[in-house]
């Protein structure tokens, strides 16, 4: 039995739905500014996110003859504008954040439950949905924003989960992890930590065998029930609240 001390939060597809209508777009937009032939459609966006990392993402892209080839200084051009069209849909306010997203951060901040971040976004990208889609108190909130290349290896390897811990000084057993995708989860169960997963239209047929609980969102008291994919735990989720979490720990 251990004591919820700690929530680490996802970023893309976790705290808000980005990847569809979000870093998909993005890239499209790069990819036509730079005269690039190619365009990334919803199933084909679909399988990249099989690869962890945007940058890793058109290099898998090239690798797989669909892209030409190019250096890693234009891949890394090309990511940087992408990020900067992304950054601009952000402010446009149009990603919003998922259901009951800001309500279990609200939940959790005011029972004074450490709350971090830990993606492989990039560092501006994180900024830019936390000032326009959270608030900007939010950067005082959390306690550590552990994103992009701040290690070597992306996920499912656990280095980002093992890094945010670390800066926090937490340990596994009083953290649990929130996340949307399959690398996301294998990233939080290498770490040795317990997982809940909201899906997406994206991560829905995902293996997600071990994560200990797995719903459609986080859900709103004032909505319809949330799906219960997966639920090792036999608990009551008509929406997931701070108490769901704290369940899951205790068990």
């Amino acid at each position: 039995m251990a004591e919820l001390k700690c929530i680490l939060w996802d970023v893309d597809g976790t705290l808000a739905d980005t990847e569809k209508d979000g870093h998909r777009v993005a890239f499209n937009m790069a990819f036509d500014e730079a005269g690039h032939a190619r365009e990334w459609d919803v199933p084909t966006y679909g399988e990249l996110l099989e690869v962890t990392g945007g940058k890793e993402r058109i290099k898998f892209d090239i690798e797989r003859g669909d892209m030409h080839e190019m250096p890693y200084e234009e891949i890394a051009g090309l990511h940087a504008r992408k990020t900067e069209h992304y950054q601009n849909l952000i402010a446009e306010g149009r990603i919003p954040l998922r259901p009951g997203v800001r309500r279990l951060l609200e939940e959790a901040y005011a029972a004074g439950i450490t709350l971090g971040v830990a993606t492989t976004t990039t560092p501006s990208a994180l900024d830019a949905l936390i000032e326009h889609s959270l608030g900007k108190e939010w950067f005082d909130r959390f306690a550590v924003l552990a994103a992009g290349d701040i290690v070597e290896a992306k996920k499912p390897a656990p280095d980002i989960y093992t890094y945010a811990m670390q800066q926090l000084g937490v340990n596994p057993e009083n953290t649990i992890a929130l996340e949307d995708s399959e690398n996301g989860w294998r990233s939080a169960h290498a770490a040795g930590l317990k997982c809940v997963v909201t899906v997406n239209d994206y991560t829905r047929e995902h293996d997600f065998s071990g994560a200990d609980l797995v719903v459609s969102e986080l859900g709103e008291p004032d909505s319809d029930a949330v799906d219960v994919i997966q639920d090792l735990h036999t608990i009551d989720v008509h929406h997931v609240k701070l108490s769901h979490l704290k369940a899951i720990m205790h068990d």
